[in-house]
């Protein structure tokens, strides 16, 4: 292995120590097949590493002494990489759309932020429902939470309520998620 193929790891991971890094004078050595080999120097450690054309890492950093193993880095590094690739394909991301309505909203605005709403949750979103309350509107908090419980009563077949209503600042805010039941 040359010199620069080493510092250029060193520099690019730094997760675990390998080759030149490792600063300790003896490690438990285990090799590329898994057998331990035991306790010995660093420098013996390296050399067989070298020989076998293969990486020393530094895997139990805080045992005494420290555990080692010889091993492809680049092969480990690509199969850890591909590993939370996979992890984060099965990973399922909720995404928390916003409605805001006003304590004032006619009907039929109603009804076509509820079937917006309906469309969101049937995606698998999370609904974070909002009414704005401006000027006078905060002597009527009442209105707001009517809008709400209709709101709801609309989107009843197509989500369920997380969090009630509840007033923060200026706006009543609840929070809708998908339906489970169907």
């Amino acid at each position: 292995m040359s010199a620069f193929l080493i510092i250029w790891r060193c520099l690019e991971i730094k997760e675990l120590q390998i080759n030149e890094e490792i600063r300790d004078k003896e490690v438990r050595l285990i090799d590329s097949e898994g057998n331990q080999v035991g306790v010995v120097s660093r420098n013996k450690a390296l050399d067989m590493a070298f020989d076998a054309r293969l990486d020393l890492v530094k895997i139990a950093p805080n045992s005494k002494p420290p555990v080692c193993r010889i091993m492809d880095y680049g092969k480990y590094r690509y199969d850890m990489m591909k590993r939370e690739r996979e992890a984060k394909k099965k990973q399922q991301i909720i995404n928390i759309k916003e409605i805001r309505l006003t304590p004032n909203i006619e009907e039929h605005d109603l009804n076509t932020k509820a079937n917006q709403a309906k469309k969101f949750l049937d995606n698998g979103d999370r609904v974070k429902v909002s009414v704005r309350f401006r000027g006078r509107e905060m002597g009527h908090t009442d209105m707001g939470r009517q809008v709400l419980d209709r709101f709801t009563e609309l989107i009843s077949e197509h989500g369920v309520v997380d969090k009630k209503p509840k007033m923060e600042g200026r706006n009543m805010i609840m929070f809708l998620s998908a339906n489970t039941e169907k």
